[in-house]
């Protein structure tokens, strides 16, 4: 048998099974900022959220709702799309990185970090650059004090005459 044109790995996974842990590694990257897993899936999901700030990058309503549908849930596309994906408008691609650590003690697998690459807590988000200026407290202009004059008594009012209404039996 010959191995050409299969891409990807199985992850000893059916399909929509492979598809959903994927999207769920992708939005656990996107929401913690880095996450500790296998080395086979690090490779797996390094691409997959390469391809998602792709799109978050251009930031229009179709690229958004396309990173919504690769995402797990809603909060965590908005972030990418308006907190992450701002912070690295300076690079092209090579977002994320790989970087083993230790091997598993169950099973001695290799597991491995994924991480952006960039410091996303030291740049400034680009919808907070912009501050509104307080403005200076205006001064006081100084007033004399008006002579109280006595309020004027409004006379009461009348009460209304009530029609007694005739009861019919």
């Amino acid at each position: 048998m010959h191995r050409h044109g299969y891409q990807g790995r199985k992850l000893h996974r059916e399909r929509d099974q492979r598809n959903a842990l994927i999207k769920g590694l992708a939005d656990s990257l996107v929401k913690y900022e880095s996450i500790e897993t296998t080395l086979p899936k690090a490779k797996e999901v390094v691409p997959y959220v390469e391809k998602l700030i792709t799109k978050a990058k251009k930031g229009d309503l179709h690229n958004r709702r396309q990173v919504i549908q690769g995402l797990q849930t809603i909060a965590s596309a908005h972030k990418l799309v308006d907190e992450i994906a701002p912070k690295l408008s300076g690079r092209v691609s090579g977002h994320l990185r790989i970087e083993k650590t230790v091997m598993r003690r169950g099973d001695n697998a290799q597991l491995a970090r994924v991480s952006f690459v960039d410091d996303l807590k030291a740049a400034p988000v680009a919808k907070a650059a912009v501050k509104p200026v307080p403005e200076a407290p205006k001064p006081k202009p100084a007033a004399k004090p008006a002579a109280k004059k006595p309020a004027a008594k409004k006379p009461a009012a009348k009460p209304k005459a009530k029609v007694a209404a005739k009861e019919t039996k």
